[in-house]
Order: C-alpha cells, then sequence, then structure tokens
C-alpha cells in the first residue's frame, strides 16, 4: 500500500467583525473567521456585525441539541415490527447501558421509529459532548444493533444507516425532530440604524423577506427553509472552524422571520434547527483551527462538556444571521448587489 502524503488546501480566511451577542451567550468584540472563495462575504458579514453591534448585539437562544443515526431491520411482517419497536421503548436504560460502554459522552436521549412494509426505521437520537458526534453516534449504533437483534431474534440486520438519520440531505425530519444544535438568533434594528448601515428602511426589508424567503422559497419547492444564502456564511464558519462540511446542506435549512414592530423597528431573526458543529475531532487538530477555535473562546479547558460546542453553534447563527440581514438590505435597491460584487472581486484579483 502506498503512503499518499496530505496536501493542504489554502483558502483565504479573513476575521469579520466585531459581533455582540446576548442571551444564552454574552460576548461583545469577538471577531469571527471566515474562509472563503466569495470575498465580498466578509464585508457584508462585518456590515451585519457592526449594524447589530450598534443596535444592542445579536440575541442567541439554544433551543436543543441532539445527534441521530438511523438504523434499518427488517422484520417478517409489520405486525411483528410494532410489537418489537413497542417492546424496545421500554428498554431505553438497558440501551443507554450498552451506549455507556462506547463513549463516556454519548448519552442516548429518544428513539423514534417509522415501519414502511416489513421494514423499520428506527432513529436514535444523543448528546454527544463538544463533539458534532457522527462516528460517537454510529459506533454506539453499531454496537446496540447486535444487542437488539439478540434481544428481538425476529428481526434481520439491513443496515447500519437508514437514511431516517437524516445525515446530509435535505430533509424534513431534521426540522421537526432535531439534528445538532437549534439555535435562534434575533435582533432589534431602529429605522435610523437600517438607513445609517444598510442603506435601507425596516418597511422594506420586511417586504422583501415576505416576496424573496417565504414566497420565493414556495415557488421553488424548498422543503423548510425561507432564507437568502445561509450556505455561503455556514461554510466560511465550518471551513475555517474545522468542521465537516457537507453538513451545510442540512444546516443551510434555515428560516427567517422578520417584521415591523409597533415603534417601528426592524425585527429581524434567524432561526437555525439543523446546524452541526464540535470543537473536538477531526479537523480540530490543525494548527490554524485551534487558533480560530481560541480567538472564538470555544477551546477552553475547563469549560464543562458541551459548552464549548454550544457557544460555536451560537456564534456560527450568529454569523448566518448577519449575511442574511446585509444581503436582504442590499437587495433592496437596484443594482447594488452586483456593483459590490465587481467592485470587490476584482480589486481581490487585481
Amino acid at each position: 500500500m502506498k503512503n499518499h502524503t496530505i496536501n493542504y488546501a489554502q483558502i483565504p480566511m479573513q476575521s469579520v467583525g466585531p459581533f455582540k451577542l446576548t442571551g444564552d451567550l454574552i460576548t461583545d468584540n469577538l471577531m469571527v473567521p471566515m474562509a472563503t472563495y466569495e470575498t465580498p462575504l466578509w464585508p457584508s458579514v462585518a456590515r451585519g456585525a457592526r449594524t447589530t453591534a450598534h443596535a444592542g448585539g445579536i440575541r442567541v437562544t439554544l433551543i436543543d441539541e441532539r445527534m441521530t443515526r438511523s438504523i434499518l431491520l427488517q422484520a417478517d411482517h409489520a405486525g411483528e415490527a410494532l410489537r418489537c419497536m413497542r417492546a424496545l421503548k421500554a428498554q431505553q436504560p438497558d440501551m443507554q447501558s450498552i451506549v455507556n460502554q462506547t463513549s463516556r459522552f454519548a448519552k442516548l436521549i429518544d428513539t423514534h421509529f417509522q415501519i414502511i412494509g416489513n421494514l423499520i426505521y428506527l432513529r436514535f437520537e444523543f448528546t454527544t459532548g463538544d463533539a458534532s458526534g457522527h462516528n460517537m453516534v454510529t459506533q454506539a449504533a453499531d454496537t446496540l444493533f447486535p444487542w437488539i437483534l439478540q434481544q428481538f431474534p425476529t428481526l434481520s440486520y439491513v443496515s447500519i444507516s437508514g437514511n431516517f438519520c437524516t445525515d446530509k440531505k435535505v430533509s424534513a425530519v431534521n426540522g421537526i425532530l432535531g439534528r445538532g444544535k437549534n439555535v435562534v438568533c434575533e435582533t432589534i434594528i431602529s429605522a435610523k440604524l437600517c438607513q445609517r448601515f444598510l442603506k435601507t428602511t425596516p418597511q422594506a426589508l420586511v417586504d422583501l423577506h415576505i416576496k424573496k424567503d417565504l414566497i420565493g422559497s414556495i415557488v421553488s419547492g424548498g422543503l423548510r427553509t425561507a432564507n437568502a444564502h445561509v450556505a455561503n456564511m455556514l461554510l466560511g464558519f465550518y471551513l475555517a472552524t474545522g468542521q465537516d462540511a457537507a453538513n451545510i446542506v442540512e444546516g443551510s435549512q434555515a428560516i427567517n422571520h422578520a417584521e415591523v414592530t409597533p415603534e417601528g423597528h426592524l425585527y429581524f431573526s434567524t432561526t437555525l434547527p439543523n446546524l452541526i458543529v464540535g470543537t473536538v475531532g477531526n479537523g480540530k487538530g490543525l494548527d490554524f483551527v485551534q487558533q480560530n477555535l481560541e480567538q472564538l473562546g470555544c477551546n477552553d479547558p475547563q469549560a464543562k462538556p458541551g459548552d464549548n460546542a454550544r457557544r460555536l453553534a451560537c456564534i456560527a447563527g450568529a454569523t448566518a444571521l448577519c449575511g442574511e440581514l446585509s444581503l436582504l438590505a442590499a437587495q433592496t435597491n437596484p443594482g447594488e448587489l452586483m456593483s459590490a460584487h465587481l467592485k470587490l472581486e476584482r480589486s481581490h484579483r487585481d
């Protein structure tokens, strides 16, 4: 077997901000690293960060967290499948004992199943500490599988993954049942600040949000998504912090909400129900990743298990909101988006 040298690609990276966050994470003057080839993304996110900081910051709320793996089994018929799943549901403490053999951080918190014909799609849901948890939950499921077959000999193995997880694919189930971190980010910006920093009005931005994010997503057949370009911010953030970049597939199923308050201010939020991040595991040992995690305050060895990853998720969500806010504001003004791209991208090439 030949040894292959690993070459690390150089992606342009820059820190943007400063960010001011409140709520579940209180921090100020935070600079956020983003790695991207789309260089106009940096000043755009920075504009959103600057605007929200002047407005009092972004309130971040962590709603839920879990990582999932679904296994696929087969029974003789649907009745037998249902009998086995009902019996299994009562054995969660026994299953946790099996999981404990694989990791001290993996905790089984729930199970869900779907029966299709004689097939059983069994979805395990775990908390995984500071890891995003892909491998952790797969190892736990791989250990649970033979135990389940021993308890229910009428069942048989089909696959360690049955796509009911759902991993790196667009789906409805992740938004409904949860996968990764569920983060809500909110800000309130006065009409004066909207005009000063975003060159728009609260009403213009809300109108565009309705017609673009909401109706446009319906027209396109979007699935549990109503945003402008969340994938852009997530990819830049993921690459800079050593995340599995393919998780932007489900991570970008985000939903914006905007309204004009009775005082005439702009209320704007971005909800990311499938935000998959971690501060330990593959990719985190690289020097630049370690430096970026330390810069974000997400590499604290004294933190309780899971706290570093929760902080990282809140910052990722806030970064997405800033990019959403800035792009939508730009698109309320004819020609602004394209002129910014031409100016910034040509200057970088020159």
